[in-house]
């Protein structure tokens, strides 16, 4: 049966390969889940563990010892967009574990106005009404140690479903692999994403096309692609623990994000542009967390031709009692790239605290 797999993850790619590629799809799956990450700025590739590993990498369940869950909420873009995410994990035995999630990314609200003006050309605000455009994503994933303990493997398959109301609605599938490796104080951690491309299909409604077919000459005249392909993407993480004295330790982590095309991340070329992170977290007894980090290194053009670097600071605080680990961060702190703040709040459960 492991074969099988195997071999299914080896061809999928080849017969993809004559569908429609996309560097940014499916954009909604990097923002990342759990405040405690995202305070270190996503640099959690080599230390992830526990239940958010499903979503950063999935080696990282072999951590767990108990029944784990895990919830998120963050609102982007001053409150337009919200995002969610649940998730729960559990121990199979001494050398695997299981974990599921779903994460919710949604605008609501949105005016309709395709049908603002009726056939006698009167603007009627009557005929104005309400949709959604949100994103779901499902994952189920497995982790299990190889043949030397400190190193884990774990894949994750997912199902992503996104709806724009009427519109449009598409399904699709992928699947991410991880690996991390423990040695004395230094850990190391590799994430492959959409390992085998994903693929979504997309389903147009052509009656609420044909509404804005000819609403600007020229324009819309045909219907979009229906078929999308994601590329792999690669996070390389090299992290170190650091004693500080009786009571406070020192986590240290960069990381390196890799898109197999040219953006504008600071190192780019037609084959690969890397966009490095780094991030700290300093606790005291495991109880007290201050995170920070920075990330999102790019280069913008300004309206003036000339281009400057910019990157993305975060700072991050936690707390942890009895099983129940409350996180908050700060992301996009000031202006930085012209983005505004997003304030994210997590709590992760763990099970174990409350067995007699």
């Amino acid at each position: 049966m492991k074969y099988k797999i195997l071999l299914f993850l080896f061809i999928s790619p080849i017969l993809l390969n004559a569908q429609a590629f996309r560097s940014y799809s499916n954009e909604f799956l990097t923002i990342g889940v759990d405040a405690a990450a995202l305070g270190m700025s996503k640099s959690v590739v080599a230390t992830s563990k526990g239940v958010n590993s499903i979503y950063w990498n999935p080696a990282g369940l072999i951590g767990i010892k108990d029944y784990q869950g895990s919830l998120m909420h963050a609102s982007y873009f001053a409150g337009i967009a919200n995002y969610n995410h649940a998730a729960f994990a559990m121990p199979i035995d001494a050398e695997s574990a299981l974990g599921i999630s779903i994460i919710r990314f949604g605008v609501d609200d949105i005016l309709n106005t395709t049908e603002l003006i009726d056939s006698q050309g009167n603007i009627d605000f009557n005929r104005i009404s309400l949709f959604s455009s949100v994103d779901y994503a499902f994952n189920v994933a497995y982790a299990k140690n190889l043949i030397f303990k400190d190193l884990k493997f774990g894949v994750n398959a997912k199902i992503v479903r996104r709806i724009i109301g009427d519109f449009a609605s598409s399904w699709g599938f992928g699947f991410d692999v991880g690996i991390q490796f423990d040695r004395n104080d230094w850990k190391f951690g590799l994430m492959a994403r959409d390992i085998t491309t994903t693929f979504n299909s997309w389903a147009i409604n052509e009656d609420e096309f044909n509404k804005i077919k000819d609403a600007i000459p020229g324009q819309n005249q045909e219907l979009p692609e229906t078929t999308e392909i994601t590329k792999p993407k690669l996070q390389i993480g090299v992290a170190r623990n650091w004693r500080i004295g009786r009571f406070f330790n020192l986590l240290t982590e960069v990381d390196l994000n890799m898109r197999f095309a040219k953006t504008n991340d600071i190192f780019s070329s037609d084959a690969v542009s890397i966009d490095p992170a780094a991030g700290f977290q300093l606790d005291f007894d495991e109880i007290v967390y201050l995170r920070a980090g920075v990330g999102n290194f790019q280069h913008i053009t300004q309206f003036d031709n000339t281009k400057s670097l910019s990157l993305q600071p975060n700072f991050g605080v936690g707390f942890n009692y009895n099983g129940i680990q409350v996180d908050y961060a700060l992301t996009n702190i000031g202006s930085v790239g012209n983005a505004l703040y997003s304030n994210i709040f997590s709590i992760t459960f763990d099970y174990s605290f409350f067995r007699p």
